[in-house]
C-alpha cells in the first residue's frame, strides 16, 4: 500500500451491527478535523459485471458465502482506505470498522457457528496474517462504540436495510461478546495490535439526536488522540448549553 507522508493517525470505529458507526463517523466528521473512510458496503452490494449483491447472498446463505464474503471484505476495506489516502487532507483517517474486526469478530464467529469450514478458517488466518503485515497501516487507536445488543437490534430494525431483515437478536449477542473479548478483554489479539489503545465509548444512549451526548464522545476522542476541533471549544460548549 502507498503510504501518505502526511498521514499522522489512523483511528478505527468499531462496534456491533446497528451500533451506529456510520452515523457516528458522519457526526464526528462535522466536528473534528478528520478524513472519514466509510465501510465499503456499496462494493459488497454491487459486485462484478452482473452487479450481484454479495452482502445479501451472505445473509441468505451464510454457509455457502461466509468465506467468500470475508475474503472480499478484507480486499475492499484495504482498497477503500488506499483510495481515500490520496485525498487525505487532515492527516487523520477515521475508518468505519476494520479488517481486524473481520478477523476477531465476524470471521471467527462464522467458524464457531459452523458456517465456515475448519479448512477455510485455517486458510483465512494464514493469508490474513501475511496480508496484514504487508498491506495494512497499523492503527493509532480504536474507538469502540459499546452498545447493548438489544439497542443494536432496535436500531437495525429502524434503519430497515433489506439485507439485514433476517438478522436475529441472538446473532447480535454473539457479535457483542466477540467485540467485548477482543477490544475490552484483549483476548487472542493479533500481535500487531497489542499496544494499540482502545477508547470505549458507551453509546447505548441516543447520540444522533442528543448534541450533549455526542459532544461528550467528541471531547473524549479529541483529548485522547489530540485531534483538532473544526470550531473552538468555546463554541462547542455554547452549542452544548443551547440544547
Amino acid at each position: 500500500m502507498t503510504r501518505a507522508t502526511s498521514l499522522k493517525q489512523v483511528l478505527i470505529i468499531e462496534g456491533n451491527i446497528g451500533a451506529g458507526k456510520s452515523t457516528f463517523l458522519r457526526l464526528l466528521n462535522e466536528r473534528l478535523h478528520i478524513d472519514p473512510v466509510f465501510e465499503p458496503a456499496s462494493r459488497w452490494q454491487h459486485v462484478g459485471d452482473d452487479n450481484e449483491n454479495l452482502l445479501d447472498k451472505f445473509y441468505k446463505d451464510t454457509t455457502r458465502w461466509a468465506y467468500t464474503f470475508q475474503t472480499y471484505a478484507f480486499v475492499t476495506r484495504i482498497v477503500e482506505q488506499e483510495e481515500r489516502l490520496k485525498e487525505c487532507l487532515s492527516g487523520v483517517q477515521v475508518l468505519e470498522r476494520s479488517v481486524y474486526c473481520d478477523r476477531h469478530c465476524f470471521a471467527k464467529n462464522c467458524y464457531e457457528m459452523g458456517v465456515m469450514q475448519p479448512l477455510e478458517w485455517q486458510l483465512y488466518q494464514e493469508w490474513f496474517n501475511w496480508l496484514v503485515d504487508g498491506y495494512t497501516i497499523k492503527p493509532t487507536g480504536f474507538l469502540y462504540l459499546q452498545v447493548d445488543p438489544e439497542v443494536c437490534y432496535d436500531r437495525l430494525r429502524k434503519r430497515n436495510r433489506s439485507e439485514e431483515a433476517g438478522v436475529p437478536l441472538d446473532y447480535l449477542k454473539r457479535l457483542h461478546e466477540k467485540h467485548e473479548k477482543w477490544l475490552v478483554q484483549k483476548d487472542d489479539v493479533t500481535p500487531i495490535l497489542n499496544d494499540v489503545p482502545v477508547l470505549v465509548l458507551p453509546c447505548s444512549k441516543d447520540f444522533e439526536h442528543n448534541e450533549g451526548e455526542m459532544l461528550k464522545h467528541v471531547a473524549a476522542i479529541a483529548q485522547r488522540f489530540n485531534v483538532e476541533y473544526k470550531v473552538n471549544r468555546a463554541q462547542q460548549s455554547g452549542e452544548q448549553l443551547s440544547v
